[in-house]
């Protein structure tokens, strides 16, 4: 069965118009990609954990910070792996320079029998929507593009 992740896309406004805050995900598997490697915070859902709740306490754990605001909900994607991924707007101008990740550990290199940690995220950045598109998973800028259909006809 497919997975279900929910996540946050925060925004700001700026004096182009609005900023993304988008993660590239940590670990051996994305270093060396860029575009259309990341994503909003997200995460899979505890067993019977509200995906709102879900959402935030992801965002916490990706960046080590408090995400407030009213969530605006967005259309769920499916993403190329079969990932269902829920997600909510919310507008904070949140200061990502002391983010702080949570990490994981997996066996690198494969079958080396060595455990070594990775943070979830290694890079937390704001970009300008045109490149937010160019480097967000390819199914996630429906929620960019639903995002800015809402911003301009509340």
């Amino acid at each position: 069965m497919a997975k279900t992740s929910a996540g946050i896309l925060v925004y700001r406004w700026h004096k182009n118009g609005p900023e993304l805050l988008l993660v590239h995900p940590g670990g051996p598997f994305f270093a060396r990609k860029d575009k259309g490697a990341w994503t909003i915070p997200k995460g899979e859902l505890a067993e019977d954990e509200a995906p709102l709740a879900a959402a935030k306490r992801e965002f916490r754990e990706e960046l080590g910070l408090q995400i407030t605001g009213d969530p605006i909900p967005l259309a769920p994607v499916t993403q190329k792996g079969g990932k269902k991924v829920l997600a909510w707007a919310i507008k904070q101008d949140i200061d990502i320079s002391s983010y702080q990740s949570n990490t994981f550990q997996m066996e690198w290199p494969p079958a080396s029998g060595k455990l070594q940690e990775f943070p979830e995220v290694d890079k937390a950045e704001w970009f300008s929507v045109d490149i937010a598109k160019e480097k967000i998973n390819p199914a996630q800028v429906a929620f960019i593009e639903e995002l800015l259909e809402k911003l301009a006809h509340p």
